[in-house]
């Protein structure tokens, strides 16, 4: 996935600043929407695509930090690089606490706003490709049998089959058919990656009764 198949978004209420921003992202082949205001960014459409947004901290209406915190309320996880012209060190703080990537107090150097920008598309790109493998994982647990999620949670726990036999009152013939179709259908090799898919999950050590 190349530069062009991401997209910076900027909010700034300063319209020279703006332009001269869409130059110099569009410079380094990225795409790029620019906004006055942060209500004007929260009513567009945008792209489902690795991207990053440069913010201006004081903005009519909504600030860049008030923005900051709807969004990780919403459940929106864009990377978010401040540039401000009034920063101070409590408001950089706060804003890297929350999350942001940089925190960027004007004039600054072009370089400095595009190895951001950068790395935030990177953050970015990462989290999706990881949101992705866990949607998948989800699928596939999803797709075990009642008493294959049963099995799965006891296998994980580190029970043999006798105990998961005892355990569910099955016979270990039919506990090792569980395992086996488990193990296809997770498509894994190991234990060990059986393990660390429940802990990806949320479901590791859920044993029952005791079987830890």
């Amino acid at each position: 996935m190349g530069e062009a198949e991401s997209i910076v978004f900027i909010i700034d209420d300063d319209p020279l600043y703006r332009r001269s921003s869409e130059r110099l992202v569009r410079s380094v082949g990225f795409d790029v929407q620019s906004f006055e205001t942060a209500g004007d960014f929260m009513s567009s459409r945008r792209p489902n695509v690795p991207s990053c947004l440069i913010l201006d901290v004081r903005l009519p209406g909504l600030s860049g930090l008030d923005l900051q915190q709807v969004l990780t309320e919403a459940g929106v996880h864009i990377p978010i690089i401040f540039v401000t012209g009034h920063g101070d060190i409590p408001m950089s703080v706060q804003a890297m606490k929350a999350g942001a990537v940089e925190f960027l107090t004007k004039p600054f150097r072009d370089q400095a706003l595009l190895d951001a920008i950068r790395q935030a598309i990177e953050r970015d790109r990462a989290a999706r490709r990881q949101h992705a493998r866990n949607a998948d994982l989800r699928r596939r647990y999803e797709s075990l049998k009642p008493r294959e999620r049963e099995v799965f949670k006891c296998v994980v726990s580190g029970m043999l089959n006798k105990q998961i036999a005892d355990e569910l009152g099955a016979t270990e013939r039919t506990v090792k058919f569980h395992r086996g179709n488990i193990m296809r259908k997770m498509q894994v090799k190991s234990l060990a990656e059986l393990v660390r898919m429940a802990e990806v999950l949320g479901i590791a050590n859920q044993g029952s009764s005791g079987h830890r």
